[in-house]
């Protein structure tokens, strides 16, 4: 198998998880989810019963309660794609005259995004408390729809505000609550949400600006080695030039890692990309991705309806209650709303 081959199958393998990831995000039943089941089912004899137990409370711990394990992920996979741009591509780009100015804006970018990963892990991000909530309660209208007055959390016994949710990871309510993120190992609500969107804007940007540098680098050594107009002789013993998938699997012989990573980081910048303007959009409507997922009717079984409300077995239709205009909904964004007397819409 060469290193065409290899490579098709990475493409295929994550344009595949790309793709079921986005049709299956928020969704309570998925066919992975069922095929787990049942395969677990049938399995199940077959497993010791220490090693049964062990690997629920393991995938308890990593996927139900707070821990750093994403996050060291999240640092490893970044310290790596910068160690392999610096110690290889970083030389080439020096040769080929590119700017200084140019090499280092990616640092410039790690710097500014590290500040909004360090602000997303510890800053709180609205938590609802004993004594911020009667406060906590007046910003927003609860819109009848998504939100009901009355209802209490089981949990924290307290009346939910609207908007609010309770996050089972950390265990506590979370004012304007988005949603749970395991690569910050914190929740993404009012007082932390500008920081988690200009986080992915710069992670966006650092994908796509060492990508772009990578393929410069890729792209000059192909044009001083001279390939586009190279001939090479098949095995027919014929002459023939040499194309592109030729000149491609020249580049994975020459330079293996550097092609790896460059597919890495353009995947990555689409998935990102795809989130950070799904974000951006939600920021512009002055909507979560709470409130989207259960206007999709994903989130009808966690929510505890008040006497004679009965959840809607459909979607449930999205009127944009709290959309106060463009302009507005990204101030709200960036400078959370608090209670000054009278709610806000």
């Amino acid at each position: 198998m060469d290193f065409l081959t290899l490579f098709a199958i990475y493409v295929v393998l994550v344009l595949s998880c790309i793709v079921l990831v986005c049709k299956y995000s928020g969704q309570q039943q998925t066919p992975f989810g069922r095929l787990f089941r049942s395969v677990t089912k049938i399995i199940s004899p077959w497993i010791p019963q220490w090693f049964q137990q062990y690997s629920y409370k393991t995938l308890h711990k990593l996927f139900h309660q707070r821990n750093r394990l994403f996050l060291y992920l999240h640092l490893f996979l970044e310290g790596v794609v910068y160690a392999e741009f610096t110690y290889e591509v970083l030389g080439y780009c020096r040769e080929m005259d590119t700017t200084l100015a140019s090499l280092c804006v990616p640092y410039v970018l790690l710097a500014v995004e590290s500040y909004f990963f360090y602000q997303c892990c510890s800053r709180d991000p609205g938590t609802v408390t004993k004594e911020n909530h009667s406060a906590q309660v007046q910003v927003y209208h609860y819109d009848r729809n998504l939100f009901h007055p009355g209802v209490c959390c089981p949990t924290c016994l307290l009346v939910k505000p609207a908007r609010s949710k309770h996050c089972r990871v950390c265990n506590r309510c979370v004012q304007r609550f988005d949603h749970h993120c395991v690569w910050v190992n914190n929740c993404v609500g009012a007082q932390n949400s500008k920081h988690f969107l200009l986080y992915l804007v710069c992670l966006c940007a650092m994908a796509g600006d060492i990508a772009v540098l990578t393929a410069h680098m890729l792209l000059n050594a192909v044009l001083r080695s001279g390939l586009l107009h190279a001939h090479y002789v098949d095995q027919q013993g014929e002459q023939q030039p040499a194309g592109p998938l030729f000149i491609i699997q020249h580049l994975f012989l020459t330079f293996p890692r550097i092609v790896f990573m460059l597919g890495f980081l353009i995947f990555l910048f689409m998935l990102l990309a795809g989130y950070a303007l799904f974000h951006l959009y939600l920021a512009l409507v002055n909507q979560t991705s709470n409130e989207w997922y259960k206007s999709k009717g994903h989130g009808c079984q966690h929510c505890h309806p008040t006497p004679g409300h009965q959840c809607s077995s459909g979607p449930i239709q999205s009127r944009g209650f709290y959309n106060r205009g463009i302009l507005k909904n990204l101030g709200e964004i960036f400078q959370p709303l608090t209670y000054t007397g009278k709610k806000h819409k």
